[in-house]
């Protein structure tokens, strides 16, 4: 093994580029766990490694990045193999090197931001991070590479389970920055320096390219005297005729590693989308130069903002803190002909109704997008809207996009859904997306309101969006309702109640704001009995069966339940499946016309 400590006092090393990349343009498709080529096709992983060595690269990565328990466990079977892919990861790239090269054991983050609404406890981090780290250090790597991170309390576990193992066995810590100098958890590279205090080396990898590593590095070389490391992605990628492209050439890097050098960083190599080509480029612009001496400047760390208080005010809030509010459900019909719906809705509206909830394909089958219909109905009646969104169908992208335009358009209440998979629907074969949960949807809506998107970035303008979450009226989770409202959730609309025992159980969780009940008027006893039993989640007592089995109408049923609504809730949510009519007679004795 080489004394990492003694080479680096020598000058610049170069470091090797993508192991990602590589393994792609040799075949290996997108998805596969790239990690468990160590035991299935370690030739092909030997391979990219000659590569890079044959190029210059004096530093070469353990193929390890995600080779974690909690990453490993989204494979079949391969959470149980941590030991067995890093421990042969390191065999490989030291087989491969030989002892003149310097072997870096890759560890990247546990998880990656807003990808998974699991949270792990600093415990249970540094427990999968020692898993990962013992291998590794066993296979005999010369130093720990903790890259691509977003948040300083994650590295900090990863350099307390390493320290646990073995004292002072050296490591380099890198941080992730975009191009705004900041990683995708909002930490500036200043923060980040002065968070690590005392660590011999730090720097900044993937993220975004040379250009945004070197206004990070930059920065964080005026606050720390630790060596400095660059291995930037080769810009962001393209898809091109089914291939990831990535546009920074060789040369443009060569430039990049001579600015590097001047502003005193020693190890320089490559992340996403640089090839062998990139490195030998690198390794004959700085062959013969020395990292130039740094000057620790006072620089200030940019102030977090403090999240103040924004006011959400729409119509229904307004009217769900006065009175009780009535509103009614509209499925988005199968084409682009909306004017029965709209008929819906002014009728609706002359009965004394107050808002509409449109859905947003239920049950998964195809209908209009339920935005543009919201949009009409408000401007044709002048009765607000609740836009049902879900995340079944959208990436964060579109998600946060499509809430921008809601808002410009005046669609400002919204119902916070997961959305009916696929799978039940009329296109069991689409592709679901639920990129995030609905409880992170919440947390999104709330950022925007604020200013900002999910990523801490600035807005123009806030949005006023008045965001309500679902419920099931049976089995209810209070602690996940709580963590919503925690999160900015004003209001609760529930599924279909048939219970008026359920609809006081459920009030008596005093969750303090609104609840608005889903009361939906059975038309046959035919309908009665699907719901009960074919139905996920709607829930109908045996005793509603027999008393329409007996000839009592449904409508007389819900007038009864709306009753016992109507003493303990806010509002109701009438779902008249498309039969309209029925409102008239159902809130006659209620609502003067």
């Amino acid at each position: 093994m080489l004394d990492f400590r003694e080479r680096i006092k020598k000058g610049v090393i170069i470091a090797d580029g993508a192991m990602g990349t590589m393994l792609y343009s040799l075949g290996v498709p997108k998805g596969h766990c790239y990690d468990e080529l160590n035991l299935s096709n370690p030739d092909i992983v030997k391979t990219v490694h000659r590569s890079y060595v044959a190029a210059g690269a004096e530093l070469v990565e353990t193929n390890t990045f995600g080779a974690n328990r909690f990453i490993l466990e989204r494979y079949y079977n391969l959470g149980k193999k941590v030991r067995d892919i890093n421990y042969r990861g390191a065999k490989i790239a030291r087989e491969v090197a030989g002892d003149g090269i310097i072997i870096g054991g890759s560890v990247g983050p546990i998880t990656r931001p807003y990808e998974s609404a699991i949270k792990l406890s600093k415990e249970e981090r540094r427990d999968i991070f020692r898993e990962q780290i013992t291998p590794l250090l066993d296979g005999g790597v010369d130093i720990i590479i903790f890259e691509t991170m977003a948040g300083v309390e994650e590295i900090k576990d990863a350099i307390f389970a390493l320290q646990k193992l073995y004292g002072d066995f050296p490591f380099i810590a890198q941080f992730s920055f975009m191009d705004d100098g900041k990683t995708l958890l909002g930490v500036d590279g200043v923060n980040a320096a002065r968070e690590l205090k005392g660590v011999e080396i730090m720097g900044a990898n993937c993220g975004s390219g040379p250009k945004g590593i070197y206004s990070a590095l930059k920065r964080m070389g005026c606050v720390t005297d630790a060596v400095l490391s660059a291995q930037p992605n080769a810009g962001y990628p393209g898809f091109v005729y089914g291939r990831f492209l990535y546009p920074a050439t060789p040369s443009y890097f060569a430039e990049y590693a001579r600015r590097f050098v001047d502003i005193g960083v020693t190890i320089i190599g490559g992340c996403c989308g640089t090839t062998p080509e990139h490195i030998r480029a690198i390794k004959e612009s700085v062959s013969e130069m020395k990292p130039k001496p740094r000057k620790i400047a006072t620089i200030r760390a940019p102030v977090e903002k403090v999240s103040e208080e924004v006011e959400v005010v729409t119509q229904l809030k307004k009217k769900l803190q006065k009175g009780f509010v009535y509103t009614m459900e509209i499925d988005p019909p199968r084409g682009g002909i909306v004017e029965r719906e709209l008929a819906g809705a002014r009728l609706f509206k002359k009965v004394g109704g107050d808002a509409i909830n449109i859905a947003d394909n239920p049950m998964a089958k195809l209908r209009m997008s339920a935005l543009p219909l919201a949009y009409l109905i408000k401007r044709e009646t002048g009765l607000e809207c609740i836009l049902h969104f879900t995340c079944r169908d959208r990436n964060i992208l579109a998600l946060q996009s499509e809430l921008l335009g809601a808002a410009a358009l005046g669609i400002n209440n919204i119902l916070a859904l997961t959305g009916d998979p696929p799978s039940v629907g009329d296109y069991p074969f689409a592709v679901a997306v639920f990129e995030i949960t609905a409880k992170e949807l919440v947390e999104t809506i709330g950022s925007i309101n604020h200013g900002y998107d999910r990523l801490g970035n600035p807005l123009a303008g806030r949005t006023n969006l008045f965001v309500g979450i679902a419920s099931p009226i049976r089995n209810v989770d209070p602690d996940r309702i709580w963590e919503k409202i925690n999160l900015g959730a004003g209001f609760i609309q529930t599924q279909p109640v048939f219970d008026i025992e359920l609809l006081r159980k459920f009030i008596s969780f005093n969750f303090g704001i609104p609840v608005i009940a889903g009361l939906l008027p059975l038309h046959s006893i035919r309908q009665a009995e699907y719901f009960a039993n074919e139905v996920p989640g709607m829930y109908i007592p045996e005793e509603i069966i027999e008393r329409m089995k007996n000839g009592e109408s449904g409508i007389c049923i819900a007038k009864e339940l709306l009753k016992e609504i109507r003493k303990t809730y806010q509002g109701v949510c009438i779902m008249p499946q498309g039969r309209y009519e029925i409102v008239k007679e159902l809130m006659g004795e209620e609502v003067s016309i």
